[in-house]
């Protein structure tokens, strides 16, 4: 038994090589940027043999149909989304503007709280800031980053209400 299994392996072995031998004698040639390892066809369009490497294509599909919708100025719905009438999506459109709308009127009216807080980069000092400086000037750095921020999501919100279509 423990000798017939040696054989096996050994089998495999032999067969592994002569594979991997098989592989290698393989051409593969180039066709300006396609490749192939079709002697005949590579004949008869002039192609060149690579070699010194491995080669590995990975076969995509053309993107026609994605440069066609991107074509087109209608923006269309994936496939198999439930269609929405001009009503409703209408009514939609307008529950959306008025959430940002009452979004946009929160975050400017926080803004203007965080400037009248920030005061000009010298807001009033807290607790202990005056004994430890250090800990005013770090307040003051998050004060700005979070006017930045809030600034960002003004802008952010302002870009989604240009988006939706205009009320009539």
């Amino acid at each position: 038994m423990k000798t017939s299994f040696v054989y096996l392996l050994a089998a495999m072995a032999a067969a592994g090589v002569h594979m991997q031998a098989q592989a290698q004698q393989e051409r593969v040639w180039r066709c300006g940027n396609e490749y192939t390892n079709n002697a005949t066809l590579a004949q008869q369009r002039g192609c060149k043999v690579m070699e010194g490497g491995n080669v590995t294509v990975v076969q995509g599909s053309r993107p026609v149909a994605a440069a066609a919708a991107s074509s087109t100025s209608a923006v269309r719905a994936p496939a198999g989304s439930p269609r929405v009438e001009g009503a409703d999506q209408r009514a939609r459109d307008g529950e959306a503007r008025t959430v940002l709308e009452s979004e946009l009127k929160k975050a400017e009216e926080r803004q203007a709280q965080l400037l009248k807080d920030y005061n000009n980069g010298e807001p009033e000092k807290q607790g202990g800031e005056a004994r430890n400086y250090q800990k005013y000037l770090d307040r003051v750095a998050e004060m700005k980053a979070e006017i930045a921020r809030n600034e960002s999501d003004i802008a952010g919100i302002r870009r989604e209400i240009g988006r939706l279509p205009a009320t009539r």
